[in-house]
């Protein structure tokens, strides 16, 4: 055979096992991706919510408590000082619109000048208690291994919303000083706030209330293959159809339609479920990420921290037929996304899990 024939099938070849394969980390650092193409068919509406005297509030958490629908949102006080940051709540009525004033949280530690520096709240409810899980970093001098999660819990007297009992986690395995902690997945087990520290492994914690520090429960290491960066929490664990379901996040850099063809770093989402038992197995996730035209269109903002297109979910509520996600976009703004419940759990594929 002629050589430049062999070429040419070579190069049909090549690009026929291409089209027909999921895309792997290489081959899209390699290529620009329209990342419209990759719109899935479920989520069939998305909403900004607009915060009151916060034009820039991101990274929203939702829940119902008190037969109503209560929004968290992050708030960067001083763009000059993206460190500082506040975390702030406001009701919703049922189509996703603020009701009355918002109201940021006392986070900072009391009698001292250091500011408040809480980030991405979730919210969660423990035996009909509302608990929120966050970050925050109480050293004068930021520093990455200085940020450790903290749990407060919240209450309202009808006017005003209270957060107290704050506790940082400081002990737990794993602790280093050089790690930046954040994205712990909480779950209500049995009336008990559980937290899932990573994904692979599959680490469970049990804060010990009031005593800073964090029990392992058990671990166990799935065989996922996502190929869209480390998988980190975003949402917390919520029981559907005898799992818990979750949203993550994980983070890459990319060239796509979206980015003017420039590498730049992208986040994404995707769901995964996880048995209400231990070893708490995760059970199913998502084969590529959760995406919807339009996603990373917008508004082009100058960065806090670095240039990037950002879906960020938070929260979410349920209902038979449908799944509300509150997420953020490009660390700027907070939206609402209306998902066909059904064919979302029927996306999700089988995962092997090891046993430590």
């Amino acid at each position: 055979m002629p050589h430049h024939i062999f070429e040419k099938i070579s190069y049909f070849l090549l690009f026929t096992i291409l089209a027909s394969t999921p895309l792997t980390a290489n081959l899209q650092l390699e290529a620009c991706i329209d990342l419209d193409t990759l719109a899935v068919d479920y989520i069939l509406e998305t909403k900004r919510i607009h915060i009151p005297g916060y034009p820039n509030a991101f990274n929203p958490g939702i829940i119902r408590w008190h037969d109503s629908l209560l929004l968290s949102f992050r708030n960067i006080p001083n763009p000059l000082l993206s460190f500082n940051s506040n975390i702030g709540l406001i009701w919703l009525d049922e189509e996703f619109n603020p009701i009355g004033e918002p109201q940021l949280l006392e986070t900072a530690t009391p009698h001292t000048t250091i500011p408040s520096r809480a980030e991405d709240a979730r919210l969660i409810l423990i035996d009909d208690r509302l608990w929120m899980v966050y970050s925050d970093c109480k050293d004068v001098f930021v520093s990455k291994g200085g940020f450790r999660v903290y749990l407060g819990e919240i209450t309202y007297d009808g006017k005003r919303f209270n957060l107290s009992n704050i506790e940082g986690l400081t002990q737990y395995e794993g602790e280093s000083k050089s790690i930046r902690e954040k994205n712990w997945v909480p779950f209500n087990y049995n009336e008990t706030m559980l937290l899932a520290y990573s994904h692979i492994p599959h680490l469970i914690f049990k804060p010990i209330i009031g005593t800073g520090t964090c029990e392992t429960i058990v671990s166990t290491t799935p065989e996922i293959n996502w190929e869209w960066g480390l998988i980190r929490g975003s949402t917390p664990g919520l029981i559907i159809d005898d799992k818990y379901l979750a949203f993550f996040h994980s983070q890459i850099d990319l060239i796509t339609t979206q980015s003017n063809e420039k590498k730049k770093a992208h986040y994404f989402m995707g769901a995964y479920t996880f048995n209400t038992s231990p070893p708490f197995e995760i059970t199913h996730i998502s084969p590529t990420p959760i995406l919807g035209k339009g996603f990373y269109d917008g508004n082009i903002y100058k960065p806090y921290w670095k240039p990037v297109n950002v879906v960020f979910p938070e929260g979410f509520v349920f209902n038979d037929d449908y799944i509300w996600v509150s997420f953020g976009k490009h660390d700027h703004e907070a939206w609402i996304m209306k998902l066909d419940r059904k064919k979302l759990l029927d996306s999700l594929i089988p995962v092997q899990t090891s046993y430590d």
